[in-house]
């Protein structure tokens, strides 16, 4: 050994190479991310299973239609819970160890609301978990895919591919539960408990699997200065591209998927003879467009200008008027058309957001900042209950409408700004 070479000895003993010791890391870690990824997945998985469970809930008659609603209030607070607190959480002290968690929070939701399906307290209770486990995986595990998808992990990566991976995660997840569960609950044994339970074995998986991924933020807790109050105020969301590009945006993402898979399956029910699976068919249907969509993002998204918010914008104003017209005289062939195009409304407004937020964001407040993005977002998961409840007073086509007047004003803000305000494009 003495005898060699400083290279000879350094391809003998790679880890003496700090090159070596970088390939290595980018060789064992390129695919970590998916592991993320498929934890993401498996707690949106058990966040919106509940959609088409609230047609069955109805159907059973054993809750109030004002506590069936609140369900989805109960899970929007979990959610905004986790986002806020959890986000910034992992920006001072790391994203695994408060990711960690989300899969086992959200198996324990699984099983509360499985309990609960006669029990107003031990179903609310689970709705809550559920919420905050979806809040924590939005919000720093979105954040943790952004990092895994970078070339010092994955060399493959590109800087459209951390908000791709995360929302199609997300969007994937979505989708496969809601649908599942409505076929599960329609023809399945024990309706009320069977989704939950195959929820319960694939977060297992998904906990099993996050404990092998590496830490990205590595002694974060001493880069991060000032208290932990003042990290949840997330400095940048004052910044002019965030107010004027992504918070436009921002509540149409769950707006337009709520329209296309909670108020569209409630004025056609009376159409089919399976509502519950009909439900889950729409959320599939709506999910899947966003999902395809997203695919694109990273195309119709530019870094000089709002094209992909501007992009989005314009499908939901298709989709809100597609959706006004139908409401008129409801049939399901129309049901389908406005799930498809509002469902590519939300996942190109979801993908558009977040691929800003990333640009804008610092690795200090990365989770921080997508957790109020996120939290914006959930301002639509009111839409279907503000129209139920306003539903006495006024017809969903005139609700509808509304809606897309506010639209157009969102569309006309974010072209004004389009070009202004662009952060830095550095990695």
């Amino acid at each position: 050994m003495w005898g060699m070479t400083e290279n000879e000895r350094n391809e003998q003993v790679p880890s003496l190479n700090p090159h070596h010791q970088q390939a290595g890391r980018t060789s064992r870690y390129s695919k970590a991310w998916l592991f993320v990824a498929f934890a993401v997945f498996s707690v949106a998985w058990g966040g919106n299973e509940a959609t088409p469970m609230l047609v069955f809930y109805r159907q059973e008659a054993v809750f109030s239609e004002v506590f069936v609603d609140s369900l989805l209030v109960s899970y929007a607070v979990g959610i905004i819970a986790g986002l806020l607190i959890c986000g910034p959480l992992s920006d001072r002290f790391g994203r695994k160890a408060v990711m960690l968690p989300a899969p086992a929070i959200a198996l324990l939701g699984s099983v509360f609301i499985a309990l609960g399906e006669t029990t107003e307290t031990v179903m609310f209770i689970g709705r809550i978990l559920a919420g905050l486990a979806v809040g924590i995986a939005m919000s720093v595990g979105g954040s943790w895919i952004k990092e895994l998808s970078t070339p010092s992990f994955d060399p493959a990566a590109v800087p459209s591919s951390g908000a791709k991976r995360a929302t199609m995660s997300l969007t994937a997840g979505f989708g496969l539960g809601a649908g599942l569960a409505g076929v599960l609950a329609e023809w399945g044994p024990i309706p009320g408990q069977l989704p939950y339970i195959v929820h319960c074995v694939i977060s297992v998986v998904a906990l099993a699997g996050l404990m092998t991924v590496p830490e990205t933020r590595q002694s974060a807790h001493l880069k991060v200065k000032g208290s932990f109050w003042s990290d949840i105020l997330v400095p940048t969301i004052t910044h002019p591209r965030f107010l004027t590009v992504v918070a436009p945006i921002a509540p149409w993402v769950f707006g337009a998927a709520g329209v296309a898979y909670a108020i569209t399956p409630r004025l056609v029910q009376d159409q089919v003879d399976v509502p519950v699976a009909f439900s889950g068919l729409l959320t599939v249907i709506a999910l899947a467009s966003g999902f395809t969509i997203q695919q694109f993002g990273p195309r119709i998204n530019t870094e000089h200008n709002a094209r992909g918010p501007i992009v989005a914008l314009i499908l939901v104003i298709v989709g809100m008027a597609v959706a006004t017209v139908t409401a008129v005289d409801i049939a399901v062939w129309s049901a389908v058309i406005v799930a498809i195009v509002l469902g590519a409304a939300y996942g190109l407004c979801l993908i558009s957001g977040l691929t800003e937020v990333q640009r804008i964001a610092g690795p200090d407040d990365l989770a921080g900042l997508t957790a109020a993005y996120y939290t914006l977002t959930y301002i639509g998961f009111f839409f279907p209950m503000i129209l139920t409840r306003l539903s006495s007073t006024f017809t969903y086509p005139e609700m509808l409408g509304a809606g897309i007047v506010v639209a157009v004003v969102f569309l006309v803000i974010v072209t004004v700004f389009s070009r202004k305000n662009l952060p830095s494009t550095g990695e």
